[in-house]
């Protein structure tokens, strides 16, 4: 217990005692499972208060060969398991500087925040790089998170960290240094109509051709704005692209 209790911090210390109206909640869990239902990414919500989790969806990605009853049962102490130990003590970091944000961050503005990184999940012998994507549900009358919702999928990135928090509706994001312990603003970079249309698209599962077909262009055009658009968001190819605006929330 000692342990696990690393992964919290006095600044989110959501108490049995703490003031929570407990009407925000309803039968929130149906519609999570229903969204679980309807995407490939895996899903979880932490309770703050029980230190626990409410809800592990079925995908296999995040359960590490363990069933989605086994790992909510488990809680916190699944990364002790599961994460390679130098990611643990990462992820440790992370929560830690993700709070000391937040404290600064008005109350009726918490809820429009997301946190983003990536780390190694330890699946049999094989690492396996995720990105993991965290947000607020429901605040106790303080403002401090009790429940958030993670989102869990393969990453496109090379190397755990990649920590950016986003707010809905901003042209920034704050990017954190590890190394420095502080967080930098930097505005989000903006994509031309055609880079977006065509990133879009292939979000869509659109080939080049097909997308070239929608957008009457030819698929060398196609192909001319994408070089431009992975240029501008320095990435390789399109399944790195994707992943940056999602994480990025270009799209």
């Amino acid at each position: 217990m000692e342990e696990i209790n690393r992964f919290f911090n006095d600044k989110n210390d959501v108490r049995n005692d703490a003031d929570i109206d407990r009407s925000q909640v309803g039968d929130y869990l149906e519609a999570i499972k229903a969204f679980s239902r309807l995407t490939y990414q895996s899903l979880y919500v932490i309770d703050y208060q029980t230190r626990g989790f409410d809800y592990v969806s079925g995908n296999p990605l995040f359960l590490c060969g363990k069933s989605s009853e086994e790992v909510k049962a488990l809680g916190y102490a699944f990364y002790f398991q599961n994460v390679n130990p130098e990611d643990v003590e990462l992820l440790i970091k992370i929560n830690e500087a993700g709070f000391e944000f937040y404290e600064n961050i008005p109350v009726n503005e918490r809820k429009l925040y997301s946190i983003s990184y990536d780390f190694y999940l330890i699946n049999g012998k094989k690492n396996i790089l995720v990105n993991h994507k965290l947000t607020p549900m429901f605040l106790t009358e303080e403002g401090q998170i009790w429940k958030a919702l993670c989102i869990v999928s393969l990453s496109n990135s090379t190397t755990s960290g990649n920590i950016v928090i986003s707010k809905e509706g901003s042209e920034e994001v704050w990017k954190y240094d590890v190394v420095t312990k502080r967080w930098e603003k930097e505005e989000k970079i903006k994509l031309s109509q055609r880079e977006h249309e065509i990133l879009s698209l292939y979000a869509s599962g659109l080939t080049i051709n097909e997308i070239g077909e929608k957008l009457f262009i030819s698929a060398d055009t196609v192909k001319f704005h994408r070089k431009k658009l992975f240029d501008k968001i320095g990435v390789n190819n399109i399944a790195e692209a994707l992943s940056y605006a999602q994480t990025n929330k270009l799209l």
